[in-house]
């Protein structure tokens, strides 16, 4: 761990923009509200957008069909010319801390415009979604309700910019 500290010592990091696109219902809830309070903590060192997608959009029946759909709004809000996608995904390559705070790094030195993370509704995500993606991760070995999916993103997201700031948050 700390040979990876040691690596952000000398290069300053720009701020990145952080999207997060969430597939849920949009009801207000404690998740929103925890979620919020992070974001609001990450906000001190980039900007920080969450945007809602509604699950199964048309009521379809098919969850093969509701995914999808979901997936089509999912990809409007991405701009694949400018925006690094990473895919949430119980499928994902394990991330550490520091694996979040390298990520962070190396979107600032790649001159990445948006770093954009996708969470995904209660049957994952459409197949599209995943190529649209230049990284899949997953929070946990756990599969996690997207309400708890967002507020362990959030707060890993802080914890990686407080290890690039060198701040005391992260042991």
């Amino acid at each position: 761990m700390q040979h990876c500290a040691a690596s952000f010592e000398h290069s300053a990091v720009r701020p990145v923009p952080i999207k997060v696109i969430t597939v849920s219902s949009k009801s207000k809830s404690a998740g929103q509200a925890c979620a919020s309070e992070w974001s609001a903590k990450l906000s001190r060192y980039t900007a920080v957008e969450s945007i809602n997608v509604k699950n199964n959009p048309l009521n379809a029946k098919d969850t093969a069909v509701a995914v999808k759909n979901e997936g089509s709004r999912v990809l409007k809000h991405i701009t694949p010319t400018t925006d690094h996608v990473v895919c949430l995904d119980e499928r994902g390559r394990d991330v550490t801390s520091m694996d979040m705070a390298r990520l962070l790094a190396d979107a600032s030195s790649n001159g990445v415009k948006n770093l954009v993370f996708l969470i995904g509704g209660p049957f994952g995500h459409s197949q599209e979604v995943r190529q649209s993606s230049q990284d899949t991760i997953r929070l946990s070995r756990c599969v996690l309700n997207h309400s708890v999916a967002h507020i362990v993103l959030m707060e890993q997201l802080y914890r990686a910019w407080t290890i690039l700031k060198k701040e005391p948050y992260h042991h």
